[in-house]
């Protein structure tokens, strides 16, 4: 299996490592696409994609 292959990380580690409610994710991957992958009724995240997500100001836009 590759190292390099970055987990999956699910809301709830989602919260917690932005410090943000449930309801501040799912409105900034419904009105400013933060990346996102939604598997049955489960949102999955990769923390990279978020990260670069969060630099480059799309989350600060209003």
């Amino acid at each position: 299996m590759d190292n390099n292959l970055e987990r999956w990380y699910s809301m709830k580690e989602l919260m917690e490592y932005l410090g943000v409610s449930r309801d501040t994710i799912l409105d900034w991957i419904e009105r400013r696409n933060m990346p996102a992958a939604k598997i049955g009724r489960l949102w999955k995240f990769k923390i990279s994609e978020v990260d670069a997500w969060m630099k480059s100001g799309v989350a600060a836009d209003k």
